[in-house]
């Protein structure tokens, strides 16, 4: 049980709620807990079965997706992507010619989302996780996204920190682009007692807005026409009593007897949930003007790859790696094309980076087995950093710590070892 205050700080606040959902993270959820709790919050036992049960943690007070509309070819943005569920599931809809992208604050939730991501046969950039502040400006392009969902996560924030996010949803959606959150809304003025309980707070009940408070964040974002339509969800759900019944965490599911008595979130002891909050579904949309252009869509996300795990290597580095005749636990990569014309560094071998995330099982089957496996293009900034990154999460997802993904810092460009370059006028 998470016992304590809130902290007096917005940084507080958000440092001790990205502590506890790490913790969640790396304790697990128990199957019938997470399963009964996505059950009384909307999800039908088919999108449950569609994927991972490891991506619903028993986390959600909504399922937006359902609600959303999600077509075809578009990109949606989840805020709070926890491990995963509704950008999975929205992925199935947007299909490989769209993007799912998650933003978490914490670092284990996004480790565990990729994992999942992974079961899924799902791969960046048609599904991408990123660690990212809420409370900050988002690292997603202005006017954007066809749809931004979030689920019984913006009440965590600190007031201030409500407002920015809002704000910024404002910012990345296209315009006419639909906003879906499934949040907690408090139902009275809470006394300073609940307020200032930290397990309430983790518990989504003690951030809660009043719903007039909500509609005016919403329009000050610019949403001015926001729907908000209680669900009648009941919170109790959230709560387990009694002794536990051997239920374990969601990698070892478990019997639904158990349902009630291994909640993931931490328990209170503020009386009947239902008495002092309810679930809610808000719905907005941002103001077009219809006089838009219909230029191609901006990418949301710049560059995605800079967000996934990777080491850096210098080129003195691996300069010293080819001589040493003791060395020899790594392979270079060569990722351009005919732009490896000219030569290249000495030992490499080409593997095209319009190739690479195609045939991941057969680099690794090739290559897994190898300490260091160092990638490189021109530069190191494109090519090179993004085909690390896709080795690196595939790595990742298998649970594969043998190899590892390094990049070869400024690239050929860089590489000034004249007596450590081959191939200079083939390929």
């Amino acid at each position: 049980m998470l016992a304590g205050t809130v902290p007096p700080t917005d940084e507080g606040v958000v440092s001790a709620v990205c502590d506890a959902y790490s913790s969640i993270a790396k304790e697990g959820a128990h199957t019938a807990y997470a399963e009964a709790v996505a059950e009384a919050f909307g999800y039908t036992a088919e999108q449950l079965r569609s994927i991972p049960a490891e991506s619903h943690m028993g986390l959600s007070c909504g399922n937006p997706v359902a609600m959303a509309s999600v077509k075809e070819g578009e990109t949606v943005l989840d805020l709070g992507s926890g491990a995963g569920i509704d950008v999975l599931l929205a992925a199935q809809k947007v299909g490989p010619k769209g993007q799912a992208i998650g933003l978490d604050m914490s670092a284990d939730m996004v480790n565990l989302a990729r994992k999942n991501a992974f079961k899924q046969g799902n791969k960046p950039p048609q599904v991408v996780f990123i660690q990212a502040k809420l409370t900050q400006p988002l690292p997603v392009a202005t006017a954007s996204i066809d749809c931004i969902l979030s689920n019984c996560v913006i009440n965590l924030l600190p007031d201030a920190g409500k407002a920015a996010l809002l704000k910024e949803c404002y910012r990345v959606l296209k315009p006419g682009g639909r906003l879906v959150v499934d949040d907690i809304i408090a139902k009275k003025l809470l006394p300073d007692t609940i307020r200032s309980d930290l397990s309430a707070y983790i518990g989504c009940i003690s951030g809660a807005l009043q719903l007039e408070q909500y509609r005016a964040l919403m329009k000050l974002a610019g949403f001015t026409d926001a729907l908000f339509v209680e669900t009648g969800g009941d919170l109790e759900v959230y709560k387990s009593a009694g002794p536990t019944c051997g239920s374990a965490p969601s990698s070892n599911p478990s019997t639904k007897c158990c349902a009630a008595t291994t909640s993931t979130l931490p328990q209170t002891t503020i009386g009947n949930l239902n008495e002092w909050a309810a679930s809610y579904q808000i719905y907005a949309k941002k103001v077009s003007s219809g006089t838009e252009s219909a230029e191609k869509s901006i990418p949301a996300l710049d560059r995605w790859w800079d967000a996934y795990p990777k080491d850096q290597l210098t080129s003195s580095e691996v300069a010293s790696l080819l001589r040493d005749p003791d060395s020899s636990d790594y392979a270079i990569i060569d990722v351009r094309e005919n732009d490896r014309v000219g030569g290249h560094v000495l030992k490499s071998v080409q593997w095209r980076a319009d190739e690479f995330a195609g045939s991941l099982n057969k680099f690794h089957d090739e290559y897994g087995k190898t300490k260091q496996v160092i990638f490189y293009c021109g530069s190191s900034k494109g090519r090179g950093s993004r085909c690390a990154a896709w080795y690196q999460d595939y790595l990742n997802g298998k649970g594969d710590t043998e190899s590892k993904a390094c990049v070869l810092e400024g690239g050929y460009h860089g590489w000034n070892y004249p007596d450590l370059v081959d191939g200079a006028n083939s390929l």
